[in-house]
Formats: C-alpha cells, sequence, structure tokens
C-alpha cells in the first residue's frame, strides 16, 4: 500500500484516502492480533514448562506451585483478552 502511494503521482480523491486508511487500520488490528496470540502463547507455554519442572523438583510443594501458576495463567490471559478487545474496537474507527 505504501509503494501505491508513493508511485501515485496525482491526487487521491477523499473516497481513495478513505480506502486507504481503512485498509492500514485493518493491517495493525491483524498485526495486534497476531502479536497478542502469540505472546500468549509463548506464555502460557513457559509458565506451564516451570509449573510442571517446579512440581518435579519439590513434589510436596505441588499445591502452591500449581495455584500460582495458574494464577498467572489466568492473568496473562485476562491481558490478552483485553488486547484483542482494543485491537478489534481500533479495527473498527
Amino acid at each position: 500500500m505504501l509503494i501505491n502511494l508513493l508511485m501515485q503521482g496525482e491526487v487521491m480523491t477523499e473516497a481513495a484516502a478513505a480506502a486507504m486508511a481503512n485498509g492500514y487500520g485493518q493491517l495493525g488490528a491483524s498485526l495486534s492480533i497476531g502479536l497478542a496470540i502469540l505472546g500468549a502463547g509463548l506464555g502460557l507455554g513457559r509458565i506451564g514448562g516451570q509449573v510442571a519442572e517446579g512440581i518435579a523438583r519439590q513434589p510436596e510443594a505441588a499445591g502452591d506451585i500449581r495455584g500460582a501458576g495458574l494464577l498467572i495463567a489466568v492473568l496473562l490471559e485476562g491481558a490478552t483478552i483485553i488486547a484483542l478487545v482494543f485491537a478489534l474496537l481500533f479495527k473498527l474507527i
């Protein structure tokens, strides 16, 4: 899209500018949704791995470790859902 804008010598109409802005909004929303999901997936995988490793090292503290891991995972999912909602809202604006 940027190359088309730079190569265009004539002045754009308002409809063309609005269509291009809508395209950029959709591109930004899709990138932010993808990054939010990617970050959540990496974070949850790391949390799960570290919880399993902690339980393997100290089986007697399995309940505490599992509870702390679950709390962190829930907070991470909440932040991910908020990021997705904001991305979808910005897509509509």
